[in-house]
């Protein structure tokens, strides 16, 4: 085990000279993360549009520069959650976990990890930019709004799942944007706390976010996440593309700059329905949004622009077995003719279907994918056992309409699938660096942070912020009188009493009181109930002086 260890910090180090060189910080930062994309997404992508003669480059194509090796702590594939965690942070960490360190697994690990640090809350890049250059921030997704990856961004706690604890934090964090779906998700508390902090929450408008002309703004649509680009109502929905330049636009107007994290969310979505018409309209809408942000970096001269996934999914392919011709003698109409019919995602072909008359599903099929059906590919549709999907990583193995829509529309293109979760190859890296200072060859998840640390220019280590923000409590307040209150309903409350008064801390929050006098902490307060302990600035103890 110590050898495998031994080899993996060897390779990390290896890597890290190889692009040690110095690098000119830009007074910008902005990350862009294709979810669960794999290199073959980019080429099936590419491909399409020079069938559509819409070209034949990809916006991301000058940009790329290499690959990188993206893996959880103690597996060599990872889910999003540990993936991205990484990227900020720079530790790995296990399944689920988010922005926080992990608990050592001695016998798996693939790096070596401090047993006494498990559950610290880690200080990410963004939270970095806004305290220590008080920089703006934003993340613009197509997700729900604390779904793994932007929650890495700026929350943090070892269960991905629960949203009850990411969404608040993400709320007093305070970000000057969050585009994206969710509004399930946004309680009074938090709509008490924009109000508080002259936040403007916009929901399912888009003519109002367009139009918005103020420095902070949380636009959401949708309960959840936002349809897929092929199925959104664009009159009312904005694409990737569009939410991307209005949050630059918002976020420029600090003088200082600005961290801005873009997700192409929904690609993974489809990649684990195994849909291809899904995976490649949203990653061509994450193209665009792409082209938005390096035309923006282009013209100010002072912004970093990293573009990569967190992991494979699917193990997609331009190919299959069984395809009624050689490989070589498929040509570009035979590999790309039939999928571009493809009107609809097979969730949107579903919504479409369900209110649609048994005698009119093979009319309407053909008029969305150019397919005819058989009697059996028919019948397969009307008896299929519709229930929801709970789970959108399960969607390719439920036998609802959905998954024989998917079986239908892949029987009649020539994409392969090996999984409908997620794969372990390396993914791609593109970045944009107006001096071109830019990282090469394959590097490791942890070494993109090194790099976002670079070139935002920051100057105190994450480590040593994450010991001054997320303390122990037992550390911070010792020898003082404290308790934890924990009751059903209600929230959670570190509660410090001292000569000089009381000290009241909710958990996942960044507003305190002092002698029932609100105040600002400065950073999001979080509870593990794993360990009982929160994690808080270690100036609090200075609020008894």
């Amino acid at each position: 085990m110590m050898k495998r260890i031994l080899l993996i910090t060897c390779v990390l180090l290896f890597g890290f000279l190889n692009y040690a060189q110095e690098i000119r910080p830009t007074k910008n930062v902005i990350l862009m993360i294709a979810d669960g994309t794999s290199q073959s997404v980019l080429t099936a992508s590419r491909w399409t549009k020079i069938y559509r003669n819409a070209g034949n480059k990809l916006n991301i194509d000058p940009w790329l520069c290499g690959t990188v090796s993206t893996f959880s702590s103690n597996a060599p594939i990872g889910d999003s959650a540990p993936t991205t965690s990484c990227y900020m942070t720079g530790i790995a960490a296990q399944a689920s976990n988010i922005s926080i360190y992990p608990v050592a697994d001695p016998a798996n690990d693939l790096v070596k990890l401090n047993p006494d640090s498990a559950y610290q809350p880690l200080v990410t890049i963004l939270e970095a930019m806004q305290k220590e250059q008080k920089k703006a921030a934003g993340l613009v997704v197509t997700c729900e709004f604390p779904h793994a990856t932007p929650a890495d961004c700026a929350s943090h706690f070892y269960n991905r799942s629960d949203y009850k604890v990411l969404a608040p934090q993400m709320a007093y964090n305070n970000l000057e944007v969050m585009f994206g779906g969710g509004n399930e998700y946004v309680t009074e508390d938090m709509k008490q706390h924009f109000r508080n902090t002259g936040t403007a929450y916009i929901k399912d408008d888009k003519d109002a976010l367009m139009k918005y002309d103020g420095e902070r703004v949380w636009a959401l649509f949708g309960q959840r996440e936002i349809p897929y680009d092929l199925d959104r109502d664009t009159m009312n929905v904005p694409s990737l593309a569009q939410m991307t330049s209005k949050a630059l636009e918002v976020l420029n107007k600090n003088k200082k700059g600005f961290f801005l994290m873009v997700e192409g969310s929904k690609i993974d979505f489809a990649a684990h329905a195994n849909d291809p018409a899904g995976i490649i309209s949203e990653y061509l809408a994450f193209d665009e949004a792409i082209g938005k942000a390096i035309d923006f970096a282009r013209k100010d001269k002072n912004t970093t622009v990293v573009v990569l996934a967190d992991h494979g999914n699917s193990g997609f392919s331009i190919g299959r077995n069984g395809m009624i011709k050689s490989y070589t003698r498929m040509t570009l109409e035979d590999l790309f003719g039939t999928f571009s019919k493809y009107k609809k995602t097979t969730v949107g072909l579903e919504k479409i279907l369900l209110s649609t008359k048994p005698d009119s599903l093979k009319q309407v099929f053909k008029i969305y994918t150019g397919i005819d059906l058989t009697e059996d590919e028919l019948n397969s549709l009307k008896g299929a056992n519709n229930y929801k999907v709970d789970d959108y990583m399960n969607a390719a193995n439920v036998q609802n309409l959905a998954y024989f829509i998917t079986k239908i529309m892949n029987s009649h293109s020539n994409f392969g699938f090996t999984s409908s979760g997620h794969t372990g190859e390396d993914v791609f890296l593109a970045v944009y660096h107006p001096r071109n200072q830019r990282p090469t060859g394959n590097i490791r998840n942890n070494e993109v942070n090194n790099y976002l640390f670079k070139a935002a220019g920051l100057k105190t280590s994450l480590k040593e912020q994450a010991n001054d923000i997320y303390s122990k409590h037992t550390d911070v307040f010792a020898g003082m009188e404290y308790r934890i209150e924990n009751q059903p309903d209600k929230p959670i409350k570190l509660i410090v009493k001292h000569k000089t008064g009381v000290l009241e801390i909710p958990a996942f929050s960044s507003v305190g009181k002092f002698n029932e006098k609100p105040f600002d902490i400065g950073s999001v307060v979080v509870y593990i109930d794993k360990n009982n302990t929160f994690y808080l600035p270690k100036n609090l103890r200075n609020k008894f002086k």
